[in-house]
C-alpha cells in the first residue's frame, strides 16, 4: 500500500490548519464569539474552501479521516503548547484588552480591537447593566467574548451570565 498520498494529506491538513490559524489571529479574536450571518457564511464557504487543500484529489474515506486526525491531533498539541508556554498564548490568542475601567471608556482600545462604542454598549446591556457609567470593569477576552463586572459588583451583582452560582455561601448572579 502505497503511503505517500495520506502523508501528503497530513502535511496539507496542518498547513492549512496553521494558515487558518494565524488568519484569524490576524483579523481580530472579535470574529470569535460575536458571529453575526455574514461571519457564519463566511466560516462554511472558507471551510469548503480549504477542504480540497487538504485531501487534494483524494475524496477516499481514509484521505478524509486521515485529514480529520491530523487537524484533531494538530489541535490538541497547539493547546498543550498554549497552555505551557504564556509567551506563545499571547502571540497566538493575543492578550485581554481592558474597554471600560472604572466608568470610562478606554478609546484607544476600542480602535485598536475594533469595537463600535454601539457594539460595546449592547454587550453592556446583555449583562444587565443600562450605563457605561455603571461599569467598573469591561474587558475583551482572548476568546473574543466581552466580560463585564458592574461598578456594585461587592453589594449585588457581578454581570456576566444569566446563570447563578453559590460562592462561600452567597448567591452570586453571574
Amino acid at each position: 500500500m502505497n503511503f505517500f498520498p495520506y502523508i501528503e494529506i497530513a502535511g496539507r491538513s496542518v498547513a492549512v490548519y496553521v494558515f487558518i490559524l494565524f488568519a484569524i489571529r490576524l483579523f481580530g479574536k472579535k470574529e470569535l464569539a460575536q458571529l453575526s450571518v455574514v461571519d457564519l457564511v463566511f466560516i462554511l464557504l472558507i471551510s469548503n474552501s480549504v477542504q480540497n487543500a487538504m485531501v487534494g484529489p483524494s475524496t477516499s474515506l481514509l484521505g478524509g479521516l486521515v485529514a480529520a486526525f491530523v487537524l484533531f491531533s494538530v489541535n490538541f498539541i497547539f493547546k498543550k503548547i498554549i497552555f505551557k508556554h504564556k509567551k506563545i498564548s499571547e502571540f497566538i490568542q493575543g492578550k485581554s484588552v481592558v474597554l471600560i475601567y472604572d466608568g470610562l471608556v478606554q478609546y484607544h482600545n476600542l480602535n485598536e480591537v475594533e469595537i463600535t462604542i454601539e457594539e460595546l454598549n449592547a454587550a453592556i446591556r446583555e449583562h444587565g447593566i443600562l450605563d457605561i457609567e455603571h461599569v467598573k470593569l469591561a474587558m475583551l477576552e482572548v476568546d473574543g467574548n466581552i466580560s463585564i463586572i458592574s461598578a456594585d459588583y461587592k453589594t449585588r451583582t457581578i454581570h456576566q451570565t444569566k446563570n447563578k452560582h453559590k460562592i462561600k455561601g452567597r448567591i452570586l448572579k453571574l
